[in-house]
């Protein structure tokens, strides 16, 4: 049994369900009932009266190619709007070189089995997907501002709409620094839960409202069976492994960039000083001015 550790910074389980480890999310978001209910409230802030989901059904999160050498795909969570309109959601930790390339071509292999088996021609219209990626990371580490970004196939040059049947809506967590006073939107109160709910002792003013208050309830770890905590506790565990092996390697990349920046200064002061050699200036003078040793100057 994992030990609560509240003495320090280490880990420890906290109030509520963290959602952003593989059982907090489906527990959350693809359980038994309210579970559906709080997912249509979630969609349905995300797409922003684009469209209104009434009914959700869940699908298999596995998705075969037609050949053994096909590779297969896997969703975190899959489902069907009550107008057919497919929905993919991804849990991503971790940025890596070709994640564009994988989200393309996981929605490619999704919309080339839409295709009717033995038609003929293009009679049939295929229903929309969107793809929603909740993110623990920036796409651009550069680009800070916009926590959600909406992605459609659109034409270059006018910007008009090519094809408004398939869109991309990624959450970047990282850039949502709300604090509580600033709340005013329910995607604000979805990304506040994502980003805290696990670290709440209570549930804050501004989120005791609606599909939120009942996020709360069904979210307390006290409240889960036996078999569900014991879950939990390992998804719990293999998030705070994850996120050590991260920071280790964080720490790691900083150390290299700052030796790697105190030797290419060093080289510079080198040169600096072979160069005021070279004019004649003296060693007392040019260890002086570069701050390096006089011993390594008369060795230049």
């Amino acid at each position: 049994m994992m030990k609560q550790q509240s003495k320090n910074d280490e880990p420890r389980i906290g109030r509520y369900i963290d959602p952003k480890t593989d059982f907090g999310f489906k527990f959350i978001f693809s359980g038994a009932e309210p579970s559906r209910e709080i997912l249509i409230e979630f969609l349905n802030s995300l797409l922003d009266g684009r469209r209104h989901i009434r009914e959700l059904a869940y699908g298999p999160t596995e998705h075969l190619g037609d050949t053994a050498e096909q590779k297969k795909v896997i969703f975190d969570l899959r489902c069907r709007a009550d107008d057919d309109a497919e929905i993919i959601i991804e849990m991503q930790r971790m940025n890596h070189r070709n994640f564009h390339e994988r989200v393309v071509f996981s929605i490619g292999r999704l919309l080339s089995a839409q295709y009717p088996k033995g038609a003929e021609y293009w009679d049939f219209d295929l229903p929309e997907i969107y793809f929603i990626g909740i993110l623990e990371f920036r796409m651009d580490d550069q680009e800070r501002e916009h926590y959600i970004k909406n992605i459609m196939l659109t034409v270059k040059e006018t910007h008009a709409t090519f094809y408004d049947k398939l869109t991309f809506i990624f959450l970047e967590l990282p850039n949502f620094a709300k604090t509580g006073a600033e709340i005013e939107t329910d995607i604000d109160r979805w990304f506040w839960l994502l980003n805290n709910l696990s670290r709440a002792s209570k549930i804050p003013a501004f989120m005791n409202k609606g599909i939120f208050s009942k996020v709360f309830k069904i979210s307390e770890v006290s409240k889960l069976k036996k078999e569900e905590k014991m879950a939990y506790e390992a998804s719990l565990q293999d998030k705070w492994l994850w996120d050590s092996a991260l920071s280790l390697a964080a720490e790691r990349a900083a150390r290299v960039a700052d030796e790697k920046a105190r030797q290419e200064a060093r080289e510079e002061k080198l040169d600096m000083a072979r160069e005021m050699k070279n004019e004649g200036i003296s060693n007392k003078q040019t260890a002086k001015f570069t701050k390096l040793p006089i011993e390594l100057i008369e060795k230049l």
